[in-house]
């Protein structure tokens, strides 16, 4: 028998739910990931990632396609999926793509940053110097990322968002919290007001090199240290 639209609306709304599902589930791994609950190297078990989820095999494999496709975990025939691990070398690789993605944004962004998104900047490089004083790592890094979110999203371009967000998202298994020490913090803060101060005076080379120096920077420091744990 043909195909009724009603049997046509269903499929489609069975494929939105699917495709939701799907999208919702391969969210859900990613967080466990990035927050360490699944550190670099641990099998991923399907079993009780469904169960623990309440969702069939189905969707959750296709989730892990996902994720494996956006370079969070890896599948071995045979063996199943593991989270990947980033080695120093492919880190710095990372870094140097990154750096050029900073740079861009930056060039991007100097010559039509309006006022609230140099206030926006601002706040967050102001607070990095308040932090810095404390030591506090941990605050320290959330606000970093959130800088650097920002200051992307005010870039305005989607693929270079796009491509951004997946190379952090894979420095995030090189365990880069662990190489952000104390003795960091200050230069890192005075780096971030410098870029900001590059932003508000419009300037697209110097926004761009500040960058570059700057995610250049984070590549040296990190080989100068070995990931703890």
């Amino acid at each position: 028998m043909p195909e009724t639209l009603a049997d046509s609306t269903d499929s489609a709304l069975a494929l939105v739910q699917r495709t939701s599902l799907t999208r919702l589930m391969a969210d859900a791994v990613e967080n466990l990931i990035l927050t360490g609950e699944m550190p670099p190297g641990t099998k991923l078990n399907e079993a009780a990632i469904a169960e623990r989820f309440g969702v069939s095999r189905g969707p959750l494999r296709e989730a892990l396609r996902m994720l494996e496709e956006s370079g969070l975990i890896r599948q071995e025939k045979n063996r199943g999926a593991f989270v990947r691990e980033i080695d120093l070398d492919e880190a710095a690789e990372i870094y140097d793509v990154r750096a050029g993605l900073d740079a861009t944004a930056g060039r991007l962004l100097a010559p039509r940053i309006t006022p609230e998104q140099v206030a926006a900047l601002r706040a967050l490089a102001d607070e990095m110097q308040e932090v810095a004083g404390r030591n506090d790592v941990d605050r320290f890094h959330r606000l970093n990322l959130a800088f650097h979110d920002r200051l992307i999203g005010f870039a305005g371009n989607r693929s270079l968002s796009e491509i951004y967000q997946r190379l952090v998202k894979q420095l995030a298994l090189f365990r880069r919290r662990n190489l952000l020490v104390p003795q960091a913090i200050p230069l890192f803060a005075d780096e971030h007001s410098a870029i900001v101060d590059c932003l508000a005076a419009g300037d697209a080379t110097a926004s761009g090199e500040a960058l570059y120096r700057h995610a250049q920077g984070g590549k040296a420091r990190m080989q100068q240290q070995r990931p703890i744990g």
